[in-house]
């Protein structure tokens, strides 16, 4: 039966376990939604029907990101504990994880759909980390990014905050599958069945053996670069200057330091 909380909707049924960031039409990612998926992604964890989870969402974006009121000094050690508790959380899970996206996926919400294991977007979506541009860096992409595109492409995308649509985030390799929009849900919901059709412990096991070679020492990746995030990024003048800016709707005045 679905379980419906304030952002997000679970449920799990015929081999799927979904959860749908319900918070439209951006559907931020704040502290309250975390924990949220946290719950869920235990839930999920400890069925045994599941073949597949799907994460998906109501409106027009997958998600335009982490709140950036989440960053402020007060909250910004447990906004980044939670959040990379998600994706670890995620990279424990034993059954493939697959992200629809049909519409903007940008900073956390980029991060969130492309750390899934697979990506399948419409024709109107759009990826990007524009995090560089508020004075900070994305913690997860910086670890995710290089292994799914490459170190310099990886670093052209996180050092511009260029965002890509669709077609070029398949050619990049960030994602697997675009189909049309129109078509979207109904290519979606074939996709799935391809998986659901299948036996749910090779499905587990075919993941863990990718995994095993590729994504060893991933979460001690996390690890670092969260030190890194909050022992000096989160440190700078500029981080704040930038987030601050971003709530005040000025232009930042970099201090560079």
């Amino acid at each position: 039966m679905p379980s419906e909380s304030r952002s997000i909707i679970c449920a799990i049924e015929s081999g799927v376990a979904r959860i749908t960031l319900n918070q439209p039409p951006l559907n931020i990612i704040d502290i309250p939604m975390l924990g949220e998926i946290h719950s869920a992604l235990a839930r999920i964890h400890s069925e045994s029907e599941a073949k597949v989870l799907v994460i998906d969402h109501q409106g027009k974006a997958f998600s335009a990101g982490v709140s950036i009121r989440d960053h402020t000094p007060d909250k910004v050690s447990d906004m980044i504990e939670k959040f990379h508790g998600m994706f670890r959380l995620l990279h424990s899970l034993a059954l493939p994880t697959l992200a629809l996206v049909d519409g903007m996926a940008l900073g956390g919400g980029c991060e969130l759909a492309t750390f899934c294991d697979m990506v399948i977007a419409s024709e109107r979506a759009t990826f990007g980390q524009p995090e560089i541009k508020v004075g900070v860096f994305p913690p997860v992409a910086a670890v995710v990014f290089p292994r799914l595109v490459g170190r310099n492409r990886a670093l052209e995308l996180l050092l511009t905050g260029e965002v890509v649509d669709a077609a070029e985030a398949k050619a990049l390799g960030l994602i697997n599958r675009v189909f049309p929009t129109q078509e979207f849900h109904q290519k979606a919901d074939e996709f799935i069945g391809k998986l659901t059709s299948l036996s749910a412990p090779v499905l587990k096991l075919t993941k863990r053996a990718v995994d095993r070679g590729l994504y060893a020492n991933i979460s001690e990746a996390i690890t670092s670069v969260e030190e890194l995030y909050l022992g000096e990024l989160m440190q700078t003048e500029d981080a704040h200057e930038g987030l601050n800016a971003y709530l005040e709707k000025r232009k930042p005045a970099w201090k560079n330091k």
